[in-house]
């Protein structure tokens, strides 16, 4: 399993479809998992430290698991099936951890309002990541390659027959 941290959110430039880019801690592999515009949204939010007047459906989630006594230990992306991410929320309570079957951008997006680590387990990684050949000088450098692959990269790309 390798941890993860966002890189950014995006848009595919073929579908304006959100993107979420997860980047390993140890390396140069990207991880880009397919969202939805309100999950994109939500992420965002929270990234650029808005505040909504009322609790928007993550937050709601992170109250609750906090009401509970419980909190989030991790989430982990643990595999693609049929061209979609499946991810587990680990909650951990009272000594006892419950894992919870849910989308990665969910997971993701309650993942930065608790703070809790984002992991891939390694097939994930090895089957689905892209690894730039070098590391880029600057953070412009690496703006300019992900435009780069977003400008050609599809849904396509990513299926179990590729």
């Amino acid at each position: 399993m390798k941890e993860l941290v966002i890189y950014g959110v995006s848009f595919d430039m073929v579908g304006k479809q959100p993107i979420v880019l997860l980047k390993t801690v140890e390396g140069n592999r990207f991880l880009p998992i397919w969202i939805g515009h309100a999950e994109a949204s939500a992420i965002l939010m929270k990234l650029q430290g808005t505040e909504s007047p009322r609790p928007m459906t993550h937050d709601l989630m992170s109250d609750l698991i906090g009401e509970l006594g419980a909190e989030v230990a991790r989430i982990t992306v643990t595999e693609m099936r049929d061209n979609t991410f499946h991810a587990m929320l680990r909650l951990s309570t009272a000594g006892e951890d419950v894992e919870v079957d849910c989308r990665p951008s969910d997971a993701i997006a309650v993942a930065v309002r608790t703070g809790a680590p984002i992991y891939a387990v390694d097939d994930v990684i090895e089957e689905n990541a892209i690894e730039f050949e070098h590391e880029p000088d600057d953070a412009e450098d690496m703006v300019e390659q992900f435009k780069a692959f977003l400008d050609e990269v599809t849904p396509d790309d990513f299926s179990e027959s590729s």
